[in-house]
Protein backbone atom coordinates (compact mmCIF):
# COMPACT_ATOMS: atom_id res chain seq x y z
CA UNK A 1 0.00 0.00 0.00
CA UNK A 2 1.66 3.45 -0.96
CA UNK A 3 -0.21 6.81 -0.62
CA UNK A 4 -0.10 7.48 -3.89
CA UNK A 5 -2.25 4.62 -4.46
CA UNK A 6 -5.23 5.45 -1.99
CA UNK A 7 -8.54 5.94 -3.06
CA UNK A 8 -12.24 6.17 -1.50
CA UNK A 9 -14.37 2.80 -1.87
CA UNK A 10 -16.48 2.86 -5.34
CA UNK A 11 -19.40 4.38 -4.80
CA UNK A 12 -18.51 6.05 -1.22
CA UNK A 13 -18.15 9.58 -3.23
CA UNK A 14 -20.77 11.07 -5.17
CA UNK A 15 -20.67 14.66 -7.22
CA UNK A 16 -22.79 16.96 -5.67
CA UNK A 17 -25.89 17.93 -7.98
CA UNK A 18 -24.97 21.33 -10.13
CA UNK A 19 -28.23 22.97 -11.15
CA UNK A 20 -28.85 26.00 -13.30
CA UNK A 21 -26.17 24.54 -15.74
CA UNK A 22 -28.18 24.07 -18.94
CA UNK A 23 -30.96 22.27 -20.45
CA UNK A 24 -28.51 19.57 -21.70
CA UNK A 25 -27.91 18.89 -17.80
CA UNK A 26 -31.44 17.68 -16.88
CA UNK A 27 -31.52 20.48 -14.28
CA UNK A 28 -31.56 23.33 -16.04
CA UNK A 29 -34.01 26.37 -16.34
CA UNK A 30 -35.85 25.89 -13.34
CA UNK A 31 -33.29 24.53 -11.65
CA UNK A 32 -35.39 21.60 -9.93
CA UNK A 33 -38.19 24.14 -7.91
CA UNK A 34 -40.86 23.63 -10.63
CA UNK A 35 -42.43 26.72 -12.34
CA UNK A 36 -43.43 29.88 -10.16
CA UNK A 37 -44.88 29.90 -7.31
CA UNK A 38 -43.13 31.69 -3.76
CA UNK A 39 -41.29 28.34 -3.42
CA UNK A 40 -39.67 28.57 -6.75
CA UNK A 41 -38.63 32.25 -6.18
CA UNK A 42 -35.25 33.44 -4.21
CA UNK A 43 -35.75 33.74 -0.79
CA UNK A 44 -39.45 31.98 -1.18
CA UNK A 45 -40.50 29.64 1.19
CA UNK A 46 -42.56 30.32 4.53
CA UNK A 47 -40.55 31.04 7.82
CA UNK A 48 -40.19 28.50 10.82
CA UNK A 49 -42.73 29.75 13.10
CA UNK A 50 -45.87 30.46 10.08
CA UNK A 51 -48.70 28.38 10.69
CA UNK A 52 -50.75 29.42 7.64
CA UNK A 53 -51.94 32.81 8.05
CA UNK A 54 -53.00 31.80 11.61
CA UNK A 55 -51.40 33.71 14.63
CA UNK A 56 -48.30 32.00 15.06
CA UNK A 57 -47.82 30.31 18.74
CA UNK A 58 -44.65 32.26 19.96
CA UNK A 59 -47.60 35.33 19.49
CA UNK A 60 -50.25 33.52 21.13
CA UNK A 61 -48.27 33.50 24.33
CA UNK A 62 -48.96 36.20 26.85
CA UNK A 63 -45.36 38.09 27.35
CA UNK A 64 -44.54 37.45 31.36
CA UNK A 65 -44.38 40.79 33.50
CA UNK A 66 -41.35 41.12 35.94
CA UNK A 67 -38.41 39.96 36.43
CA UNK A 68 -36.12 37.19 37.88
CA UNK A 69 -33.95 38.33 41.64
CA UNK A 70 -30.68 36.96 40.60
CA UNK A 71 -29.99 37.47 45.00
CA UNK A 72 -33.25 35.66 46.00
CA UNK A 73 -32.36 32.86 48.68
CA UNK A 74 -34.18 29.84 48.77
CA UNK A 75 -35.18 28.50 52.40
CA UNK A 76 -35.98 24.87 53.41
CA UNK A 77 -38.96 25.71 55.88
CA UNK A 78 -39.11 24.15 59.12
CA UNK A 79 -42.42 25.07 61.36
CA UNK A 80 -42.62 24.95 64.85
CA UNK A 81 -44.62 22.05 65.22
CA UNK A 82 -42.40 20.06 63.41
CA UNK A 83 -39.86 20.39 66.13
CA UNK A 84 -41.91 18.80 68.59
CA UNK A 85 -39.91 15.54 67.60
CA UNK A 86 -37.42 16.49 69.71
CA UNK A 87 -37.13 15.50 73.82
CA UNK A 88 -37.17 18.50 76.56
CA UNK A 89 -33.58 19.74 76.50
CA UNK A 90 -32.47 18.27 73.36
CA UNK A 91 -29.92 20.61 70.82
CA UNK A 92 -31.51 21.27 67.40
CA UNK A 93 -28.55 21.31 64.96
CA UNK A 94 -28.59 20.92 61.22
CA UNK A 95 -27.15 17.21 61.40
CA UNK A 96 -29.94 16.53 63.58
CA UNK A 97 -32.49 17.76 61.15
CA UNK A 98 -31.40 15.98 58.67
CA UNK A 99 -30.89 12.36 60.96
CA UNK A 100 -35.07 13.26 62.07
CA UNK A 101 -36.11 13.71 58.48
CA UNK A 102 -37.30 17.03 58.98
CA UNK A 103 -35.11 17.91 56.10
CA UNK A 104 -33.77 15.98 53.14
CA UNK A 105 -30.81 18.61 51.72
CA UNK A 106 -28.75 21.09 53.71
CA UNK A 107 -27.04 22.53 51.06
CA UNK A 108 -30.32 25.44 51.04
CA UNK A 109 -30.34 27.78 54.14
CA UNK A 110 -32.87 26.85 56.81
CA UNK A 111 -35.85 29.25 58.24
CA UNK A 112 -37.61 28.42 61.03
CA UNK A 113 -41.28 29.24 60.81
CA UNK A 114 -44.07 30.02 63.33
CA UNK A 115 -46.54 27.82 62.40
CA UNK A 116 -48.48 25.59 65.26
CA UNK A 117 -47.34 24.95 68.92
CA UNK A 118 -43.98 24.17 70.41
CA UNK A 119 -44.95 22.05 73.14
CA UNK A 120 -41.04 20.73 73.59
CA UNK A 121 -38.60 22.61 75.88
CA UNK A 122 -35.57 22.89 73.44
CA UNK A 123 -32.64 24.26 74.91
CA UNK A 124 -31.02 25.48 71.73
CA UNK A 125 -31.87 25.51 68.01
CA UNK A 126 -29.60 26.57 65.39
CA UNK A 127 -30.66 27.56 62.07
CA UNK A 128 -29.73 30.36 58.91
CA UNK A 129 -33.11 31.92 59.95
CA UNK A 130 -36.19 32.91 62.26
CA UNK A 131 -39.18 34.30 61.98
CA UNK A 132 -40.15 36.82 64.37
CA UNK A 133 -43.25 34.27 65.86
CA UNK A 134 -40.96 31.43 66.27
CA UNK A 135 -37.96 33.27 67.48
CA UNK A 136 -40.46 34.97 70.25
CA UNK A 137 -41.90 30.89 70.67
CA UNK A 138 -38.44 28.98 71.44
CA UNK A 139 -37.71 32.29 73.80
CA UNK A 140 -40.50 31.67 76.03
CA UNK A 141 -39.91 28.00 76.05
CA UNK A 142 -36.87 29.04 77.72
CA UNK A 143 -35.13 27.69 74.37
CA UNK A 144 -31.86 29.67 72.59
CA UNK A 145 -31.47 30.71 69.57
CA UNK A 146 -28.62 30.84 67.28
CA UNK A 147 -28.49 32.26 63.76
CA UNK A 148 -25.74 30.11 61.45
CA UNK A 149 -24.18 32.14 58.86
Amino acid sequence: MRLDNLKPASGSKKNRKRVGRGLGSGHGVTAGRGTKGQKARSGGGKGPGFEGGQTPFYRRLPRFPGFTNIFKVEYTPINLDQLNVFADGEEVTIGKLIEKGLIRQSDLPIKILGRGELKSKLSLVQANSFSKKAKEAIEANGGKVEILP
